[in-house]
């Protein structure tokens, strides 16, 4: 079982906040008080409190942190920010992080704090995600909804490279899609005619069409044994009825 941490790093679209929680011997302990209190805000406020909040300076420093924070890397803000933030006397103290990447690229960054992550720094988490807004109390709420509607809008764009200049991007992108699935069947019909023409050569001048030859492929299989099934000789020859074109005598 995860140690119990002294703080948790909750990473909001609007800066960076330190949670302080209360103290418990067991990690068990506090996994049932926040399981308990998940839905009362009263409650959960006695376990998890604000320590501390770096707001972020702009709207560019939001996404810049927000694309490290995903990649699990530790921006120069968040280590200002711990470093100023939490106590002196590091020796002793442990931090809950959500990641594990992100843990251990600040522990690279020497910030001189244990780090934890996983178990009871989930649970700790998800109430803290549930009552942000009331821990946060000095923060309005409407500021906090838009600060997250906006920061998902421009990582989102970021992240399927989306040109906000170019508003038929998606339209050239689909294209290109169709295009190349056209290139793949053809390509994927040229092989079965290629290797099924081993097993049954004359076949192949006879049905010009790729999609045609693949029903026929698979309805045949073995060609050796299409006779003994008359109703899969009737299949195929009214098959190659339709392919021909013609009435076969």
């Amino acid at each position: 079982m995860s140690e119990v941490p002294h703080y948790v790093l909750y990473e909001h679209a609007v800066g960076y906040a330190l949670m302080k929680i209360k103290e418990f011997e067991d990690a068990g302990l506090i996994i049932q008080e926040v399981d308990a209190s998940i839905a009362d805000v009263s409650k959960f406020s006695g376990i998890v409190k604000l320590a501390a909040f770096d707001p972020f300076k702009n709207t560019e420093a939001a996404l810049e942190n927000a694309n490290a924070i995903s990649e699990g890397l530790a921006h120069a803000d968040l280590i200002n920010f711990l470093e100023s933030s939490l106590p002196q006397k590091k020796k002793k103290l442990i931090l809950g992080v959500n990641d594990s990447k992100l843990a251990g690229s600040l522990t690279e960054a020497n910030v001189g704090i244990k780090l934890v992550f996983g178990g009871v720094v989930t649970e700790i988490l998800r109430g803290v995600r549930v009552h942000f807004a009331h821990l946060a109390k000095d923060l309005p709420h409407h500021s906090l909804a838009k600060a997250q509607l906006s920061l998902g809008h421009s990582y989102s764009r970021g992240k399927v490279k989306f040109d906000v200049h170019r508003v038929d991007n998606m339209v050239i992108q689909s294209i290109a899609l169709l295009d190349q699935l056209d290139k793949d069947i053809n390509l994927f019909g040229m092989r079965i005619r290629e290797w099924y023409s081993y097993h049954y050569p004359e076949l192949f001048k006879l049905v010009p069409d790729q999609y045609k030859y693949a029903r026929l492929a698979v309805t045949i299989l073995d060609r050796n044994k299409m006779h003994e099934n008359e109703n899969l000789l009737a299949e195929i020859t009214a098959g190659m009825r339709v392919v021909l074109n013609t009435h076969l005598v």
